[in-house]
């Protein structure tokens, strides 16, 4: 007899999602559901709004990714106008981005994701001097004496006495799926607790070059902060010599602390869960939309994250991606709550897209999704009609694909200390391990941004913005553009339409769309959905520890994809724009 089991909500990700899997009398997972459970209507607030001010709307898509729907938007206006930016700005904008990546990747691991892997609770029986012999064996990070892990060792049981675990209260601890011993539990709650400190600090380039975090500034046309040779500027109104120094630092913190701490961590942890190297793949199609353009002429050829589409792990082939191509991509909401004035089994292209919100689905509480019909606020993208995954993987392996020395390197080494073979990164663990990787690739090539932007200012360079058309009387009556980027959960992308100044239509396609979103007109799952699906087989179906570990090695954003409602559809806030 099959059983339902129901995830609702999905803790220790951004926003709310529900996830169904439906078993076999062994456990065996054979059917799986992803339901964005709100919705999202930023487009609506969106249109006939003057599109200079769209990323401050767009940027509070989410408030974990902070700074990517910024971009994506500026981005989407500077393409439909043909709007080059200077060279310092789009520097300036990359180590934006790069910051944001390995900030998001080391809180996704070690606040979001490790407790995956890590029973916390284990490791107060574990020798402090042991954990400091195991640390010390594969790092060479600083804070590892048996003074240091029993000082941790102790502040975790006066929370564990005293009924103060927070978010740790309602972990499986104890559940025989947890398999490190307890001197690495210790050490990965150190490394937790250290991880908090760490992020508070690298924050601050946010704030240097957008005036703060999260949500920092941005402008169409360049970088919002001017440059300063005046070390006596303030730096929240310019980049200044002493702010450009803090910078420096920044970078250097966060390369130590993923070299020292996160990827020793990782590859720790993946060593006692090798056979999650086997499971949680899903759909074995790749995407990636590029990033990291190294100057202002926007030729893909330099950009770091190379574009494409990988399909069935073929990396011989790289299908080139063409984001105006209505063929190429495409929404489908067959069991979406949003109809289509097209029809429900039609795709739309986003510059054509539509956000006609129709909830079709049952009055909550309920018991199970109606999965034969509608079941999800979120969309089903699609790549000429493929389902497709977006994220770390994907660009790892677009990297390794097109030969980049570096990834190739790290990712033969890490396999290598692993002994796996390359197939084992078409997994769950491989998800995770792929996003460690690429925090390494992006912070070292940090630097290489941060000289090229010293270099332009010793030059006398110094100009950041580019207001050649920032007067609407110089725009076409009709433009449209997509501004896209490669966000740390994967391929983002806001399409523009502009029409006489104003917004006429915004979509918004984002990482958690592709991967989260649910079957499509053709009865395809989309990657949560098949990944599950995929080699599962739950141990107890009433603490399902497999579904969270290959859904969170996906790090959801579902607050990207659905947004709260008023259920009486009254205005809840407003946003004002200066």
């Amino acid at each position: 007899m099959t059983q339902r089991v129901v995830v609702d909500p999905v803790t220790r990700i951004e926003g709310h999602l529900r996830i169904e899997a439906e078993t076999s009398p062994g456990g065996e997972i054979t059917g799986a559901w992803s339901s964005g459970t709100m919705v999202r209507g930023i487009e609506l607030i969106l249109q006939g709004r003057d599109p200079r001010d769209a990323w401050a709307f767009a940027q509070r898509i989410c408030g974990v990714c902070t700074l990517v729907h910024g971009i994506a938007s500026v981005r989407a206006v500077e393409d439909a106008l043909d709007y080059q930016i200077p060279p310092n700005a789009q520097l300036i904008r990359n180590l934006m981005i790069g910051a944001q990546y390995v900030h998001d990747h080391v809180m996704h691991f070690y606040h979001l994701h490790a407790l995956d892997w890590v029973d916390v609770v284990s490791a107060l029986k574990a020798d402090p001097k042991a954990t400091s012999a195991l640390a010390q064996s594969i790092s060479s990070y600083a804070k590892s004496s048996p003074g240091y892990f029993s000082d941790v060792q102790k502040k975790l049981k006066t929370f564990v006495d005293q009924g103060q675990l927070g978010i740790f209260a309602n972990g499986y601890w104890g559940s025989p799926l947890y398999k490190l011993p307890p001197e690495a539990n210790l050490m990965a709650v150190a490394h937790y607790l250290e991880a908090l400190t760490w992020q508070r600090e690298v924050v601050q380039l946010h704030a240097i070059f957008g005036g703060k975090n999260p949500h920092p500034n941005f402008v169409v046309g360049g970088a919002p902060a001017p440059i300063s040779l005046d070390a006596d500027t303030l730096a929240a109104t310019s980049v200044n010599v002493q702010g450009l120094e803090i910078v420096k630092n920044v970078i250097a913190r966060m390369q130590a602390f993923v070299n020292e701490v996160y990827l020793p961590d990782t590859l720790a942890i993946a060593s006692f869960y090798k056979d999650w190297f086997r499971r949680g793949e899903g759909v074995g199609n790749f995407m990636t939309f590029g990033d990291f353009p190294e100057d202002g002429t926007g030729d893909p050829s330099k950009w770091l994250i190379p574009a494409g589409v990988i399909l069935n792990r073929d990396l011989t082939t790289i299908h080139p991606v063409d984001l105006n191509d209505p063929m190429q991509v495409q929404e489908f909401v067959a069991h979406s709550y949003y109809g289509y004035s097209t029809g429900k089994d039609t795709g739309l292209h986003p510059y054509d897209g539509q956000t006609n919100l129709d909830y079709t689905g049952p009055k909550p509480p309920f018991e199970q999704l109606d999965v034969a019909k509608d079941y999800s606020w979120l969309k089903s993208p699609r790549w000429k009609g493929n389902v497709v995954e977006v994220g770390p993987l994907a660009r790892v392996l677009m990297l390794n694909a097109k030969g980049f020395e570096p990834a190739v390197e790290l990712t033969q080494k890490a396999l290598r200390q692993l002994d796996l073979p390359l197939e084992a990164v078409y997994s769950t663990m491989g998800r995770t391990a792929a996003r460690t990787l690429e925090s390494k690739i992006v912070a070292d090539q940090m630097s290489t941004w941060y000289d090229a932007l010293i270099a332009n200012i010793r030059k006398g360079e110094l100009a950041v913005f580019n207001d050649a058309k920032w007067d609407p009387s110089t725009w076409p009556s009709v433009a449209r553009g997509v501004g896209f980027m490669e966000a740390p959960r994967g391929a983002l992308a806001h399409w523009i339409v502009i029409r006489d100044g104003k917004i006429d239509n915004y979509q918004a396609v984002v990482p958690s769309t592709w991967n989260a979103g649910p079957r499509d007109e053709a009865g395809k799952p989309g990657p949560y959905e098949a990944a599950l699906m995929d080699r599962h087989t739950l141990a107890d179906p009433k603490q399902p520890l497999e579904i969270q570990r290959t859904i969170h090695s996906f790090d959801p954003c579902i607050a990207c994809a659905v947004h709260v409602v008023d259920p009486q559809g009254e205005e809840l806030t407003q946003i004002q724009v200066r």
